[in-house]
């Protein structure tokens, strides 16, 4: 699902985003966080994938 806030959106525009964003179930990512461990810089890993093309 997508929800966009445009720049300069008036304010029902915005309630209305924000009644989306309560219906929505919030879910807890928070128990990935930390879990992936690199041993290179990802900027680095980023560089390398998008020069085999």
């Amino acid at each position: 699902m997508f929800l966009i806030l445009k720049k300069g959106a008036s304010k029902l525009e915005i309630k209305k985003i924000e009644k989306q964003l309560n219906t929505l179930k919030s879910k807890d990512i928070s128990k990935y966080c930390g879990k992936i461990k690199l041993k290179k810089d990802p900027l680095q890993i980023q560089k390398e994938m998008r020069g085999e093309w």
